[in-house]
């Protein structure tokens, strides 16, 4: 099993709105970066665990914990002219995007802030890729080690 951390902002899709889906249960898509694109499509597997993490937001950190329940295939949004993650450079016959399907598995009683992580950024959550300084990732790799910790401070 691999760990990760996908970020939202609340304003676009919450926790809440995934608690609302059918099944609790939605496709994760408009990933727009190749490195994390690459990661979805390729790394991502069923029954991977992952926070779900606020960003762009007064408060940012991690609200809740999803499941991948389907792995990468082409995120259909790219070819919809109508979405707002429409890419016209985009051809089905060989997908540039794609998504997984995720399942709200729990909500956390409290936000485990960007700010607390930070905190344990020299010791606990060393090396952690969220607290790496310029990243802008949507998706990341949570190490095992690192999971563990952060589920200790809920």
């Amino acid at each position: 099993m691999h760990y990760w951390l996908m970020k939202t902002e609340p304003g676009v899709f919450s926790i809440e709105d995934l608690a609302r889906a059918p099944r609790s249960t939605t496709s994760w898509d408009g990933v727009r970066n190749f490195q994390a694109r690459n990661m979805l499509r390729d790394e991502m597997k069923k029954g991977d665990l992952v926070f779900l993490y606020y960003s762009s937001t007064e408060v940012p950190g991690i609200v809740g914990v999803m499941e991948v329940t389907k792995e990468g295939y082409p995120d259909a949004t790219a070819f919809d002219r109508k979405h707002d993650h429409y890419d016209p450079a985009c051809d089905a016959k060989s997908p540039r995007w794609f998504m997984v399907d995720v399942r709200l598995k729990e909500r956390f009683s409290r936000v485990i802030t960007l700010t607390e992580l930070r905190k344990h950024a020299g010791k606990e959550l060393k090396g952690m890729m969220l607290l790496r300084p310029g990243n802008r990732l949507s998706v990341t790799p949570v190490e095992a080690d690192h999971w563990k910790f952060i589920r200790s401070l809920e």
